[in-house]
């Protein structure tokens, strides 16, 4: 419950980062100790929707573990966005961060496949996803660019094609977020950013391109090959009635085609304005209002250097620009392996032993004497040990041990974690005095286990099946209809007006309110919001 309450208030850094990964992977252990497959145990866990605030409240530790992974997303996200943008290795910290959190949201919806919360389900994911890896393959762009882009040809074709990648993935991610059942719920103005930069940065491949054609005349000494391949590596078709080495050789071409780029970067300057004028919260953020302002200006003002005098004549329409990297961004796949962390429940036994997968009977204490240095039985296994070969005559026989008994305590010091030679050394070390072991027997749970499957399907082909409430199938009578039974991890009407009057797990501070999960959005509208 201390690292509960400690996990709703991280720090916006990697010690945050690890304090909620080492709660998720304690979860794991308690859920193998305490938590059996047949049952709910009563316990509620309740969190808050960060996009509808509807509460979802329900007695399964999955909702706890998937709504933890969120947060670890969402914590990468603010630590992405606290990045200083301005020094290489700023910009190196800022991909690293939203990679992460893509592969943490990633893993999310691969893992969790039938959640109820809304900003889990596999479509918000699949934007969440797609909206952190623009945000990094934003960042590659600022890092290449960071020294400043020479007006050189070949350094131009390389910055027209990153900054084409950079237009793409916004339009990916805008067009995610415009399709149902998602688009009800994202933010008008993360919609609207994400189609402002789409246009913005395919204005700037337009301008880069049209630099190239208006500023650069092929001379006598440049290898006309080269920049013939790498100019044509930007087109995939060029206009009727035109060649790349005919534009290359031809002033008045090169002219006539830099100018229709020109005319489309201005297109989609302008479309950015307008879209950023749509919304009133991005009309307040003054930074974005200036990057855009000036970068239509410059536009223009390359537009009014360029000879006037033959425009009604062009007709030429500036074709699209293929987009490439060279730092394709991807999803960093968690690693949760790397927080080592202790079981606050390791002098319970092994886990593989002391799990609520198994049922046991209460310790029994067997007091029994060597006869002739013979036990009477034998010891197997690793930790902790099992009796086998039991002599049905000897001593520990007749007071109660049992074929397959795990030993777990020998004259009173605990031996659960002990293996074979360690607990035999325990027993000779007590000689011809009578010894006491504790020892518990297994009991059979088969005839109690359901026959449902959950949809936690680490490593596994997704599954949609059901786990329900463990019913005594020959209790029901046949003649009357059975209950209906309720779905893992459902979320209907009756849910969410039993949820929003139900109390979360108690916490450690009194009063304290209940968890929400609050995801941080685009670098340009960081806040320092709460996670929850």
């Amino acid at each position: 419950m201390d690292l509960r309450q400690a996990c709703r208030t991280p720090s916006r850094d990697e010690a945050g980062a690890e304090m909620l990964i080492s709660y998720f992977l304690q979860l794991g252990y308690v859920e193998n100790r305490f938590f059996p497959p047949t049952r709910h145990m009563g316990i509620l866990f309740t969190w808050y929707d960060s996009f509808t605030g509807v509460p979802v409240c329900q007695q399964n530790l999955l909702l706890e573990k998937a709504s933890i992974l969120f947060n670890i997303g969402a914590l990468y996200t603010q630590i992405g966005t606290r990045c200083n943008r301005q020094t290489k290795s700023g910009l190196e910290n800022a991909v690293d961060a939203f990679q992460r959190a893509a592969g943490v949201l990633s893993y999310l919806k691969e893992t969790f496949t039938h959640t109820p919360s809304y900003d889990m389900s596999p479509a918000m994911l699949n934007v969440l996803v797609k909206m952190m890896l623009a945000q990094a393959q934003e960042c590659v762009f600022e890092q290449i660019s960071l020294p400043g882009i020479r007006n050189e040809f070949f350094t131009l074709v390389k910055m027209t094609q990153e900054v084409a990648k950079v237009g793409e993935v916004y339009m990916m991610v805008n067009t995610a977020m415009n399709q149902e059942p998602v688009k009800e719920n994202i933010p008008y103005s993360w919609s609207k950013l994400a189609q402002i930069k789409s246009d913005h940065y395919k204005a700037l491949a337009h301008y880069f391109i049209a630099t190239i054609l208006c500023d650069h005349e092929l001379q006598s000494s440049d290898d006309e090959d080269q920049q013939e391949k790498a100019l044509s590596q930007l087109y995939d078709y060029m206009p009727e009635g035109l060649m790349v080495l005919t534009i290359l050789k031809d002033k008045g071409q090169r002219k006539q085609l830099g100018k229709a780029h020109l005319r489309k970067a201005i297109v989609y300057h302008e479309e950015a304005l307008r879209v950023c004028g749509l919304c009133k919260k991005l009309r307040n953020i003054d930074i974005l209002q200036e990057v855009l302002t000036a970068a239509h200006k410059r536009s223009l003002l390359k537009y009014a250097q360029q000879d006037k005098e033959d425009d009604f004549l062009s007709l030429i329409q500036a074709p699209d620009i293929l987009p490439k990297t060279e730092q394709k961004v991807e999803a960093v796949v968690p690693q949760f392996s790397k927080v080592k962390i202790k079981d606050f429940f390791h002098r319970l036994g092994p886990l593989s032993v002391f799990s609520a997968k198994q049922r046991w009977t209460a310790p029994r204490t067997i007091r029994c004497r060597c006869a002739a240095g013979e036990l009477g039985f034998s010891l197997k296994g690793g930790s902790p040990v099992q009796a086998c070969c039991l002599d049905p005559v000897c001593s520990a026989a007749l007071m109660g041990l049992k074929e397959g008994d795990y030993i777990v305590s020998v004259g009173g010091v605990d031996c659960k974690w002990l293996g074979v030679n360690e607990v035999l050394e325990k027993i000779k070390s007590l000689g011809e005095q009578p010894i006491e072991i504790e020892v518990i027997s297994c009991q059979d749970t088969t005839s109690s286990m359901h026959n449902k499957s959950a949809t936690y399907s680490v490593g596994m082909q997704k599954t949609y099946s059901l786990i329900c409430l463990a019913m005594e199938e020959d209790k029901i009578d046949r003649t009357k209809k059975a209950p209906p039974k309720l779905p893992f991890l459902s979320w209907g009407t009756k849910n969410r007006q039993k949820a929003a009057s139900t109390l979360c797990l108690p916490s450690a501070v009194a009063g304290s309110s209940p968890i929400k999960k609050k995801l941080s959005p685009f670098t340009l509208l960081n806040t320092e919001s709460s996670l929850y």
